[in-house]
């Protein structure tokens, strides 16, 4: 039901019969299976679009899985090829992570894929950085020893271990959480660091394999702000029209084109490339 209702409110945005739209049903009918996202309690939005991306995707598969296995299998026998059915959210969204963790006692390496959606980058500076300083501290070298340490096959016992992550798949969509909140001690806080962000050419290759980097670049599409605190604040978006290529911002049922210059923002929050 919540996929169906998704797909109403693509068809009705992009009609563009109406000034705004409202996805009210469409939240409706999420919040039956996900009672969290209830329209009367505060939520993150990292956290719901993680549940529409998972809803979307296991939808998907099963739709997939069904109507299109006999043709598919039928039409693989007639040209002789295969069929790959990789569903859209996999598609789209999901990139791949590879962990090279070294025993730094005999240094042997170990390597370890993991697939993600989203990238949650730490904010080293209070005040201002570029996302290539969140970048540089996501992907900079750690240490694992003590409770942290691994279990090395070759020494046969649990050693410091140095990890160090790259990009070995590349999303068409890569989404970064910038991580402005966080646990200091026993209080939590909101980091409000402006943090500078390309519109385009943001280059990763420096954070991949050899082989992601033939596609390393990517162009910001869109951009969502948070406004207020920890326990409450307001939601709004800048997207890229992907016809027009303008900038427009949104604010409830208000609907601006803003400049590119405005698209930069000490609010940003979770960032669409």
């Amino acid at each position: 039901e919540s996929v169906t209702e998704f797909g109403h409110l693509i068809v009705d945005m992009w009609l563009g019969e109406f000034d705004s739209v409202s996805p009210e049903v469409f939240h409706s009918a999420l919040e039956k299976r996900y009672p969290t996202f209830s329209r009367t309690t505060q939520q993150d939005a990292q956290e719901f679009l993680i549940c529409v991306l998972n809803e979307l995707h296991e939808a998907f598969k099963k739709v997939r899985a069904r109507p299109y296995k006999a043709r598919c299998v039928s039409n693989a026998g007639a040209s002789g090829g295969s069929v790959s059915e990789t569903p859209i959210i996999t598609e789209f969204f999901e990139g791949q992570l590879t962990y090279n963790i070294t025993c730094l006692k005999c240094k042997t390496t170990t390597c370890r894929p993991e697939s993600f959606t989203v990238l949650s980058l730490p904010i080293p500076s209070k005040k201002s950085c570029s996302l290539q300083d969140c970048l540089k501290c996501f992907f900079q070298q750690d240490t694992l020893t003590r409770n942290n340490q691994i279990h090395c096959s070759q020494c046969g016992t649990k050693q410091d271990a140095a990890v160090r992550s790259t990009i070995t798949k590349a999303p068409q969509t890569i989404i970064f959480h910038l991580k402005r909140f966080e646990w200091q001690g026993n209080d939590r806080r909101k980091l409000s660091a402006n943090i500078c962000y390309p519109l385009c050419g943001l280059d990763l290759s420096p954070y991949g394999s050899p082989l992601f980097r033939q596609e390393a670049e990517y162009s910001l599409c869109a951009v969502v702000n948070h406004a207020g605190s920890l326990d409450n604040g307001h939601y709004t978006a800048f997207c890229k029209h992907s016809v027009t290529k303008h900038w427009y911002s949104f604010d409830d049922t208000q609907i601006t084109k803003i400049s590119n210059s405005s698209v930069q923002t000490d609010r940003a929050y979770l960032l669409f490339y």
